[in-house]
Parts: C-alpha cells; sequence; structure tokens
C-alpha cells in the first residue's frame, strides 16, 4: 500500500513568489490533477507518474480535459481541481446568491461579532435614477440607528448580566451580543465578505447562473470570479456562459404563478413555522431500515416485522442505535429515510444562518415587507421599540417608491429584521443535525426559535425517531431521561449561554 500527496490549496501570493525566484511554470495550476485523475481508468501506470507526465504536458492536458468534459460529458474530472476565492464587498443581498450552492465551503464575515461600518452597495439599476437619492439616504438613517441601538444595548447587556460584566475576558462576548441585535436595523445593502473553497465544477455552474443573474451585481462578480480563474484552468471551467434555461424559467414560472393566483384571496398565516408534509409511518420506517441494514433480509419484510413490534421492542432499537453516541455524533444514515417539509418564515438574519444547512433543499420567495419585522426583545427592553419600527416603516416606504419601477431592486433597502417566506425539504439526520447546533443555548435567538418549533413539529409525527432531538447544551440530560444512565464522555465546557425568550 502507498499514498501519496497529490497537492494541496497554497496561497496563490506564495505561488507568486516562487515563480518569481525559480521562473515562472506552466504546470502550476490544477488542471494537471484533473488531467492525471480523469486518465486512471484508462491507464496502467501508478497514477503518481500519470501525474508526473501531466505536469510535464500542460498543453496536452488541457487539451485532455477538454475533450473529456466537452465531447464525453465526464464532468466530474472538473471536482479535483479546487478554487479557495476572497470574495470582498459585495452586498448581503448578492451573497445570498453566492451561499445557494451546496457544494462549496463559506465563511463569511459576521455581522453578529464586528461592529458594522457604513459601506454599503448602491446597485448600478439605482445609480444615476432619481431613487439613488432616496437610497443612500435610507442606508445611512439604517446605519445611524445601528450605532445608536449598539451603544444602548451595549450597555444594557453589560447591566442585564453583571456576572459576566466583572470579567474583562467576558466583555467582548457580551458586546457580540449588543451587536448581534442591533444588525437587524441594518439594510441588505451593507458590504460582506466571504471565503469561499469551490471546486471547478460547481464553480462553472455558480458562473452561469451568475451570467443569467438579472442583477447586475451578481453579473459583474461573476465575470469578475471569471477572470480570476481564466488563466489558471481554462480548460475545466466550459460552460460559464448565460443560458436560457437560467434566465428564463423562474421568470415565467412567475408570470404563470401570477396568473393562476390573480383571483384568489391569499388566507394571513400567522403560524411561523408549519410542517405541511411528512413522510408517514416515519418511526416504523427508520426501524425497518435499521433492522435491514443489520440482517439479510429484504426491506419489506424487515418492515413487516417492524410493524408487528411492540412499542417496548421498537423502543429498544432506537435505544442501541443511541446509546453509543457523543452530542458531536451524527444520526445513523437510516434516519435519511424519512422526511419533512416545513414553510417557514423568519428574518433575513435568520435566514443567512438557516440557508447554511446546504444538504437540505431550500427555495425562497423574495422578501416582503406584508411579512412585517422581527424584532430583537432587546429592542424592546431598552425601550427603543418605537424608534425600531419607525426606521421600519420609513425603510418599507422607500423600498414601495422603488418597487414601482425598479422591483429587482427593491429588497436592497430591507433590512435584516424583514421576513421572507421559505420552504425546506429535510431528512431526520439532518434535522437532527440543526435541532443539535442551533437550539443549543448557545446559539444566536432567532435561529434558536425557529428551529426549537422545528423540531417541536417533528416529534409530535415522529415520536420516536426524534426522541432525542435537542441542543448540546441539554444532550446529557435528554441522554440520561432516555437511556436512564448518563453518556460516557461528558461534553466540553461552553461559553456562557444568553437567557432568551
Amino acid at each position: 500500500m502507498k499514498v501519496y500527496l497529490a497537492g494541496y490549496n497554497v496561497d496563490t501570493e506564495v505561488l507568486r513568489e516562487l515563480q518569481k525566484k525559480r521562473g515562472k511554470r506552466q504546470d502550476v495550476t490544477p488542471e494537471v490533477i484533473s488531467a492525471a485523475y480523469a486518465r486512471i481508468s484508462r491507464d496502467s501506470r501508478p497514477i503518481n507518474q500519470i501525474r508526473k507526465n501531466a505536469r510535464r504536458e500542460v498543453g496536452k492536458s488541457r487539451k485532455s480535459n477538454s475533450t473529456i468534459i466537452f465531447k464525453m460529458g465526464h464532468h466530474s474530472v472538473a471536482e479535483h481541481a479546487v478554487f479557495n476565492l476572497d470574495i470582498v464587498g459585495v452586498s448581503r443581498y448578492a451573497m445570498e446568491e453566492v451561499e445557494k450552492f451546496r457544494l462549496c465551503s463559506y465563511t463569511e464575515k459576521s455581522q453578529r461579532y464586528i461592529t458594522l461600518d457604513k459601506d454599503f452597495v448602491i446597485p448600478d439599476e439605482v445609480k444615476g435614477t432619481k431613487f439613488e437619492k432616496l437610497f443612500v439616504d435610507i442606508i445611512r438613517k439604517q446605519n445611524k440607528a445601528y450605532f445608536k441601538l449598539f451603544e444602548k444595548l451595549k450597555k444594557h447587556v453589560f447591566k442585564k448580566y453583571p456576572d459576566l460584566a466583572a470579567n474583562p475576558k467576558k466583555h467582548n462576548l457580551l458586546e457580540g451580543w449588543a451587536k448581534e441585535d442591533a444588525r437587524y436595523v441594518t439594510a441588505l445593502a451593507t458590504e460582506s465578505q466571504v471565503g469561499m473553497t469551490v471546486n471547478a465544477r460547481t464553480l462553472e455552474l455558480m458562473l452561469r447562473r451568475f451570467a443569467s443573474h438579472p442583477l447586475v451585481e451578481v453579473q459583474k462578480l461573476g465575470r469578475m470570479i471569471y477572470k480570476q480563474i481564466a488563466e489558471i484552468a481554462p480548460s475545466i471551467v466550459i460552460f460559464h456562459d448565460a443560458n436560457e434555461r437560467d434566465q428564463r424559467t423562474y421568470p415565467e414560472l412567475k408570470e404563470l404563478a401570477n396568473e393562476i393566483i390573480r383571483n384568489t384571496s391569499p388566507k394571513k398565516v400567522r403560524q411561523e413555522v408549519q410542517l405541511v408534509e411528512f413522510t408517514e409511518g416515519a418511526d416504523n420506517i427508520v426501524a425497518a431500515s435499521m433492522l435491514h441494514v443489520s440482517s439479510n433480509l429484504p426491506y419489506k419484510q424487515c418492515l413487516t416485522i417492524v410493524k408487528n413490534l411492540s412499542r417496548d421492542t421498537k423502543t429498544n432499537m432506537f435505544k442501541t442505535a443511541w446509546k453509543n453516541m457523543q452530542f458531536y455524533d451524527s444520526m445513523l444514515r437510516e434516519f435519511e429515510y424519512v422526511n419533512l417539509i416545513f414553510s417557514i418564515v423568519l428574518s433575513a438574519a435568520c435566514f443567512g444562518q438557516l440557508k447554511r444547512h446546504r444538504m437540505a433543499t431550500i427555495t425562497a420567495q423574495g422578501y416582503d415587507p406584508k411579512l412585517g419585522i422581527t424584532m430583537p426583545e432587546s429592542i424592546k427592553e431598552i425601550g427603543m421599540r418605537k424608534y425600531f419600527k419607525e426606521i421600519a416603516e420609513k425603510t418599507n416606504e422607500v423600498y414601495a417608491a422603488i418597487n414601482k419601477k425598479i422591483p429587482l431592486v427593491a429588497p436592497y433597502v430591507l433590512t435584516n429584521a424583514h421576513r421572507r417566506r421559505v420552504l425546506m425539504r429535510l431528512n431526520a439526520r439532518e434535522l437532527y443535525h440543526i435541532s443539535r447546533l442551533r437550539e443549543d443555548a448557545h446559539a444566536q435567538w432567532d435561529i434558536q426559535n425557529i428551529s426549537h418549533a422545528m423540531t417541536s413539529e417533528a416529534k409530535r409525527v415522529m415520536p420516536l425517531v426524534f426522541a432525542m432531538a435537542g441542543g448540546k447544551d441539554k444532550y446529557n440530560k435528554i441522554y440520561q431521561n432516555i437511556l436512564g444512565y448518563p453518556p460516557k464522555v461528558t461534553k466540553a465546557a461552553l461559553p456562557p449561554a444568553r437567557k432568551i425568550k
């Protein structure tokens, strides 16, 4: 057995310094990895030798990549090329388009931990129009409100949590709580930045979607990304131009939807989280799938057996699946066989966290001021409820004015408090992951509330499957209640949790 380290990510500044010292090299490209791995299935030589030849013949490697991807349709070879991209100065609104892609890794500037400055994006569609001043004025009002609220909230949390305030090491934590609530008044136009890791196959899809997107900011971002990687890896990012599927499908669906619902009267829904569909008989299905993987019986026979088991026996099956777990362990893969679909109304701030659970299927409607706003309880506690609502109402007025003429960019002025409606489909294993992370007492209060409501609904229809659901901070207690004894390894100490209502 042999293992070779074929390559790893290196900062481009380091590569430039090396090239400066030793001269420019043609083989400093991820394309040679893709070309070498593409030949494995048809070449009997050791992989490391194939890679060596690919480095020597970069021109042939590029031609090989293009042939395999374009003519033969084997796009998977592009997945072996990976890029790290710094994306800076993009609006929070456009960043949502960046972070739609499942097979990427993102680390974004957090509005919860960093004090925001006054930088924001003015969409090209607004520049030079009569709406530009209106746009800039409302963003400045929101930013002024942010700093005003932040100062008041900072004093409030220090007073509310005197034990933490007494410890200088906890001051950053308390300030973070003030920042995370003050940011609810800031706009989606606020500049952000993200570090992104993406393989070439996903990047190609991303560029195609960006080129097809109606927003100028998103189109511009796509062109800038392509410019960065085009010379380095021209043979593995091929289908990056706009296409009709991405340009026209959703606009045409929207046109048809408007026609269909024109004469209907929508009902007001007050519940923020609704379980709209779920797998019937989920407890039996997961139990049967565990029996299936642990035996040599066909699944249907396993399901029949499980349906005839006593409640205690089925419960014992789940206990056996859980007894060796720690709070950081994921559920068995068999939990993926049952699904739930939720309709959720949530703030932009909360959506920014929920959308990171990319293994779920999430589709979202546009932001809609008619859905109201999510106001942090702390804003009410410091007596700034009326002030906060005034900013939201002024924002809505500007949104309405811009929306009449340039509806595409009107959402830029909406705040993190404004809401949208999303549809989210996920399996039980993924919901457990959300529950552990987001129901935890240390999670941000907005996503904590939403995830708790989701889990509560799930427990109602799948009581056995979700018996162990809950945040990390409650894991030991949940475990002991079900198993009758504590887990073998206790969790590490966590930072102080913020109490929420």
